[in-house]
């Protein structure tokens, strides 16, 4: 059922703010739901299908704006957010736009990464990530969180929706959008990535360089429109840096290709894959999870699948094996991620 309403009642303490495009939802947006406890503002263009894709929401407030600038955007939102306590936007690029606007017009402070909330208590990482702070709140605070780290997510209740009616501010200069550009599958967050390529220890012979490996991989995903993403054994090797790693201690993905080069499916890792549209598995042991999750499975030796992938595609890279040829044989699934 869809409501009217004018502004955000006073029994919400915590909300999320989510900005939309074309009824894109951006990257952490049901995460960012969850924390607020179902409680959600959709703001931008196609609102409506943004909302549809909210799993996480119990309540929602729409609001259809033609434009998401953020100076402006923040400015209308400002007269619905006054009275709520904690206000949580994803850390996706245009959460990160808005979110020290409306900190500003707000007068509170912003705490920037986060990556968990509670009444009373934020947590962020520094340092990369190897530095946790809890910070105290004891007031009004706005906060943005970092998105792919919580794993799967619970479906809230079927969602009440409200559509909001609020007075644009007065014209004023603001940021304007001149291109909007496709991410680069190689640099893109792997929370956004709608195509995946991921590599485990089985995807590197014994001896080989497992660094040229892993970057093979990644080229061959370039060309496919795919990004790179890893198990915890490949980053903690050091073959791919840590921002790769797909698992409930890395990023938690929901891609609609996921293609599994020497991947056997640990708890670990498929804890933090979702549930993609379409699943490959490369993988010696017909029987391994991955395999059996998969919507197909190719029994074979991953690295020279991998080898034979680069091949037809015309991607130029080190091979897999250490002396300049794809190994097989001994390139065993090794049992471990």
């Amino acid at each position: 059922m869809t409501i009217p309403a004018e502004r955000i009642p006073a029994d919400v303490q915590v909300l999320a703010v989510i900005v939309v495009r074309d009824g894109q939802l951006p990257a952490g947006a049901d995460e960012a739901v969850a924390e607020a406890g179902g409680a959600a503002l959709v703001a931008g263009s196609e609102t409506g299908k943004a909302a549809d894709g909210l799993d996480a929401a119990s309540r929602l407030w729409l609001l259809e704006v033609s434009s998401v600038a953020p100076a402006a955007l923040a400015s209308t939102l400002a007269q619905a957010l006054a009275g709520v306590d904690m206000v949580l936007l994803p850390a996706s690029p245009d959460g990160r736009d808005l979110a020290p606007r409306l900190a500003v017009i707000l007068g509170r402070p912003l705490l920037a990464g986060a990556v968990r909330c509670a009444p009373g208590e934020v947590e962020v990482t520094r340092l990369d990530d190897r530095l946790s702070v809890r910070i105290g709140v004891d007031g009004p605070v706005l906060v943005t969180l970092r998105p792919g780290l919580r794993g799967q997510l619970e479906p809230g209740k079927p969602a009440q929706v409200n559509v909001l009616s609020l007075a644009a501010p007065q014209a004023s200069r603001d940021a304007e959008s001149v291109e909007v550009l496709q991410p680069e599958p190689t640099v893109v967050d792997l929370a956004e990535a709608r195509r995946i390529v991921g590599g485990g220890a089985g995807l590197v012979p014994a001896g080989a360089d497992g660094a040229a490996v892993m970057r093979l991989l990644a080229d061959v995903g370039a060309v496919l429109g795919a990004s790179a993403g890893a198990t915890r054994v490949v980053t903690d090797a050091g073959w791919m840096s840590y921002d790769r790693q797909i698992g409930t201690t890395g990023v938690s993905v929901n891609p609609e290709l996921y293609i599994a080069f020497g991947i056997s499916g640990a708890a670990q890792h498929v804890g933090g894959l979702g549930a993609p549209d379409h699943l490959v598995s490369v993988n010696t042991d017909p029987s391994c999870p991955m395999t059996a999750m998969a919507d197909l499975g190719i029994v074979a030796d991953a690295p020279a699948v991998l080898s034979e992938l680069a091949s037809q595609l015309g991607v130029t890279g080190p091979s897999a094996g250490p002396d300049g040829a794809p190994r097989s044989g001994e390139a065993a699934q090794r049992g471990r991620e």
